[in-house]
């Protein structure tokens, strides 16, 4: 008779609707408005173990993500449910069903090593066992050594860390490499004025050290028994009714002396030598050295003046050795001056030479620079940018994405389903927010550019569990 009065209470429940059910079943003890659910479902009621052990936490009566520590009631009034120790600690809802079936194909019939604590704390077990808070300790199979450092991290987990993925894909790696330099005058455009004879100097010109020259410009005069010789057989030669060949006879041997064109032409005109002949600068440019002075004795191959064009000059560059590798010659540069502020002066690189200071560790490289103003002194200092950067597109990531240790580079590729598996990288070039990736990595991986270095912790601990359960698993 009994039997029959809970059958019919339990059939005008679900006549009455979701509503009513759920006005029905409130105040009902948790085991019976479960039982009441399984039968209005259609489920199969099971026999469920009564929870033993002291009280863990304490749980929303509705089965709700809401848990305290203390007793607590909901926003109906309702006490929260009390989760004792032999009872399944969980923080995400999941069907026991799918508990099941997850248990069943994750084990596959492969054989069990070793337990490991659910804490991830150093201990292991060859039995089955529950720790301190009744949590079941986690089953290592067959073959999951293999995967040892691969981490697995819940999808709470994953918002709550904050980690971020990013798409390897193939780019052109650049960057610009700043640098000191010093201006240097173009030794291809400096000139030194010499005699390729024994000459007495004369009227010396009035300019010193610094100052500017154009073309043309006398330097001083000069006077030579063996150019005076060679002008008298030039002469003798044009008065006897010869042409004036230069390929030829005296004007040859001017030449080879070194006497200017216009001194020669001049011989070839008035068919006479003159007591002396004026040497005329062969540029413009600045009188970097003075040693011409009126009545010396100049011997053939004498340093009498230098002068250095200054319509382009040179920028030296000290560019450190790691960074050697990503310039190439051609390649455009920027300079700037402290002594002119708010200009810039841009030029390519000219030369890498090749070779590395020893103390410095550094490369020299050279820039050409035009400056028809002459704005740039030499040996002024300035600051350098040059880009640098691959020629062809490689394979790169984020810098983020790379962990490197000294020894080996680190990157974490994103496995799908939480599992991020940690993988030993080549690097080449460095870029302003990429780096080349020469090995290791595909493109089109997603790889860990945030919070890759908890994965790292994890898959360290992960790595020395395994490593100590195997050994603890030996007999």
């Amino acid at each position: 008779m009994k039997t029959f009065k809970f059958l019919l209470f339990v059939s005008s429940l679900a006549i009455a609707g979701g509503g009513g059910y759920v006005a029905g079943t409130r105040g009902l003890a948790p085991e019976l408005s479960q039982f009441l659910s399984e039968r209005a479902f259609g489920e199969t009621v099971t026999a469920r173990p009564v929870p033993t052990g002291r009280i863990i936490y304490y749980q929303h009566p509705d089965g709700l993500p809401e848990y305290s520590a203390k007793p607590k009631s909901a926003s109906d009034g309702r006490p929260f449910r009390a989760v004792r120790q032999s009872e399944d600690v969980s923080f995400e809802p999941i069907k026991p069903s799918a508990v099941k079936t997850n248990a069943a194909s994750a084990g596959g019939g492969r054989k069990i090593l070793y337990y490991r604590n659910p804490m991830g704390l150093p201990d292991t077990s060859r039995v089955p066992k529950k720790d301190s808070m009744g949590m079941d300790y986690i089953p290592v199979y067959e073959g999951d050594e293999a995967n040892r450092s691969v981490v697995k991290v819940s999808l709470g987990k994953l918002q709550r860390t904050g980690v971020k993925t990013a798409t390897a894909e193939r780019t052109v790696i650049a960057r610009e490499v700043r640098v000191p330099g010093t201006i240097a005058f173009d030794e291809r455009l400096t000139r030194i004025v010499s005699m390729r004879a024994d000459s007495f100097i004369e009227d010396v010109a009035n300019v010193t050290t610094g100052d500017l020259v154009k073309k043309g410009d006398d330097l001083f005069r000069f006077y030579s028994k063996d150019i005076a010789k060679a002008g008298a057989e030039y002469a003798t030669e044009l008065r006897s009714g010869g042409k004036p060949n230069p390929d030829v006879g005296g004007a040859l041997q001017l030449r080879n002396l070194g006497v200017p064109e216009e001194a020669i032409s001049s011989i070839a005109k008035s068919r006479a030598v003159p007591r002396s002949i004026a040497y005329l600068s062969p540029n413009d440019g600045i009188v970097l050295e003075r040693s011409a002075t009126t009545g010396m004795m100049a011997e053939a191959g004498d340093v009498l003046f230098r002068i250095a064009d200054t319509s382009r000059i040179w920028v030296i560059a000290d560019v450190p050795e790691y960074d050697v590798a990503s310039i190439r010659k051609g390649v455009p540069a920027t300079v700037t001056v402290r002594n002119l502020p708010g200009k810039t002066f841009k030029g390519v690189i000219d030369l890498i030479y090749p070779e590395v200071q020893t103390q410095t560790r550094t490369a020299k490289v050279r820039i050409e620079l035009p400056n028809p103003d002459g704005l740039l002194l030499a040996n002024m200092y300035a600051e350098v940018e040059i880009e640098s950067g691959a020629a062809d597109p490689v394979v790169a990531v984020p810098n983020s994405a790379v962990i490197d240790t000294g020894d080996r580079q680190i990157v974490f590729v994103d496995k799908g389903d939480g599992r991020f598996e940690p993988r030993d990288v080549s690097i080449g070039m460095r870029g302003e927010d990429k780096t080349e990736v020469t090995k290791g990595v595909d493109v089109g991986e997603k790889v860990v550019v945030s919070a890759n270095f908890l994965l790292d912790a994890e898959s360290n601990l992960n790595a020395a569990l395994d490593a100590l359960g195997n050994s603890e698993a030996q007999p």
